[in-house]
């Protein structure tokens, strides 16, 4: 959202050089590794060769990732990473990973189909399952939300086996209101925001999404706030005044208040 920015692009052997050192300290022993936005299909295989190390250094390590693609503006989608991003992936990286965040846009680019009502929704989210994952959280769509217009709506599904065998799924939707703002960067607390509350609750996908969906809530009604108060009466906020107020929302975070519920589908 500004008019200028600077700064390098990591490429995968500086990655790759990073990973080394931690190696050679043997400090490569994590819990979680979570990804969000990549532009190069380099980097991204080698974020998948050091997950695939990772794990088995630590076979219980989750890998959160963030597909970041592309979105839908009025109703039509376009990618903002290059479009070769998208084999890789759908055939590399969500295979190697337990948990994925995508948006509608993102979870029909990665299955190559379209959603236009719940239920297809749930059939894309058991395409995802089938693909690796056993968490799919669809962060948000353009379905209808039962609570009306004002409400945006995000899926979740968790399926794990039973002992005997047995796939058993949860599935859950939320229906949060709709912030009139355009922010940046709510994918990324919504990803960071899950795994912390997937850690938390590992077998109740429905209060770990609450939680995750009232922080944001909290942290954007915050923001909202703040940058209508900064850019004055009748005046529209800028990027600089819509910078999510993270730090303020400090408890909000630690230990939100659930004002977001979850239904169990």
């Amino acid at each position: 959202g500004y008019d200028h920015w600077k700064g390098q692009v990591l490429n995968s052997d500086e990655l790759h050089e990073l990973y080394e050192g931690l190696k050679l300290n043997k400090v490569n022993r994590y819990d979680y590794v979570l990804t969000g936005y990549t532009r190069d299909t380099s980097f991204l295989a080698m974020v998948v060769d050091i997950v695939q190390e990772l794990k088995q250094q630590n076979s219980n390590l989750v890998y959160v990732c963030d597909p970041v693609m592309g979105d839908k503006w009025s109703g039509e989608g376009s990618m903002y990473v290059p479009k070769d991003l998208l084999p890789v992936y759908r055939d590399k990286v969500v295979p190697v990973a337990d948990i994925i965040t995508p948006n509608q846009f993102e979870a029909e680019l990665l299955t190559g189909r379209k959603i236009y009502t719940e239920k297809e929704a749930l059939e894309v989210m058991d395409m995802l399952h089938a693909m690796g994952p056993e968490t799919v959280v669809i962060t948000s769509s353009d379905l209808q939300a039962p609570l009306g217009n004002d409400y945006l709506i995000a899926l979740g599904s968790h399926r794990k086996t039973k002992a005997d065998g047995t796939k058993v799924t949860q599935r859950i939707r939320v229906e949060s209101p709709k912030v009139d703002a355009v922010f940046v960067g709510t994918g990324d607390l919504f990803a960071a925001m899950l795994l912390a509350w997937t850690h938390k609750h590992p077998n109740n996908l429905k209060v770990a999404c609450e939680k995750t969906v009232s922080a944001m809530q909290h942290v954007l009604q915050r923001t909202i706030k703040s940058a209508k108060a900064q850019a004055g009466e009748g005046n529209k906020p800028n990027s600089a005044q819509l910078e999510l107020r993270m730090v303020q929302s400090k408890k909000d975070i630690e230990n939100p208040e659930i004002i977001v519920k979850a239904t169990v589908l």
